[in-house]
């Protein structure tokens, strides 16, 4: 039986290229599979402190050798120094700050905050690495060439880009909080896959996962040869899941009945089959009377198809019950 999670007006616990979708429906008009207009949380509102969006600023890694890659930094104007931010990571950072896209990231923080709804936060919104030496001016909000190989593996190379590289640098500017509840991570497609992995493998420093229309589907795998093993994808999460001890992760997941089906998986198959194997290891730990920890998970699914549209619409409320018992 499909478990749909209302957020709109209280929370119930519980990779390919994001489409690019209308934020408004046409007035009068019905709606139509994988309509979902923008709230006011996503949208300019009069009196509210404007924070500021720096950068870009291009980094060179050297744990993902050979790359280059843009990211931008929103302030908050509530953010003054003298106590550490919380912070918010998003891949695809190009799309993120899109302001006539439809996640307007930097928008909903900057609402949210000035509402006392989330603590003051610092958005982070990284875009994938381009093997190059400069990162091309001419992309826009087109994919850089190293996305799939970034966000798509299940190894723990981009955590350590992220955790040992990029926020120490921005740490140099902005005081980020060490702890690990005031740290969220999110994206969405292969930008999704790549937060959870984030936080599979490093639950010590984020455990707040925000999955949009994720791809935990096959785009990684590459079979054996006679001189190279297997590399698993995305399609292992659900089994790896169920058979692993729990991790500490809090997760919101995103999909729609009408998302990709294709030669790498079926997107929202797989993205239930992840809120299954989450379901059961809870189950399973319950039965054990174990403990430990269980994962914290909530979910919507929809009728959109691979796109962003449904998850701009509700981002307001998930970043709401992602901060639901922070201290304000």
């Amino acid at each position: 039986m499909r478990r749909r999670v209302v957020l709109l007006g209280l929370c119930v616990l519980m990779a390919a290229l994001p489409a690019v979708a209308s934020a408004q429906a046409p007035q009068g008009a019905a709606r139509q599979p994988g309509e979902y207009p923008l709230g006011p949380d996503s949208l300019p509102k009069p009196g509210v402190p404007k924070g500021r969006l720096e950068g870009p600023f291009e980094f060179h890694s050297r744990v993902l050798a050979g790359t280059v890659r843009r990211y931008w930094i929103f302030v908050p104007a509530q953010y003054t120094g003298d106590a550490p931010a919380n912070v918010l990571v998003f891949q695809d950072g190009q799309r993120a700050i899109n302001p006539e896209g439809v996640l307007r990231v930097p928008q909903v923080l900057e609402n949210l905050i000035a509402a006392g709804d989330i603590p003051v936060t610092i958005g982070v919104f990284v875009t994938p690495g381009h093997r190059a030496g400069k990162y091309p001016d001419d992309l826009g909000l087109g994919n850089p060439n190293n996305r799939a190989q970034e966000y798509d593996s299940l190894s723990d190379a981009y955590a350590r880009f992220l955790i040992d590289e990029l926020l120490p640098e921005i740490g140099k500017t902005y005081r980020l909080t060490d702890d690990v509840d005031g740290r969220a991570i999110g994206g969405t497609s292969s930008g999704a896959i790549c937060a959870f992995t984030v936080a599979w493998h490093r639950p010590d420093v984020f455990r707040k996962v925000i999955s949009f229309i994720g791809s935990y589907v096959s785009i990684a795998y590459r079979p054996a040869t006679d001189t190279t093993p297997m590399v698993p994808g995305g399609d292992l999460y659900p089994t790896l899941i169920r058979k692993s001890p729990i991790r500490p992760i809090r997760i919101f997941l995103q999909d729609g009945s009408n998302d990709l089906d294709n030669a790498h998986g079926n997107w929202f198959l797989a993205n239930q089959q992840m809120l299954a194997a989450f379901e059961y290891a809870n189950r399973m730990a319950d039965q054990k009377k174990d403990p430990g920890p269980r994962y914290d998970v909530a979910y919507e699914w929809g009728d959109g198809a691979h796109s962003d549209a449904h998850g701009g619409a509700i981002l307001p409320d998930v970043l709401r019950w992602m901060w639901r018992d922070a201290k304000r």
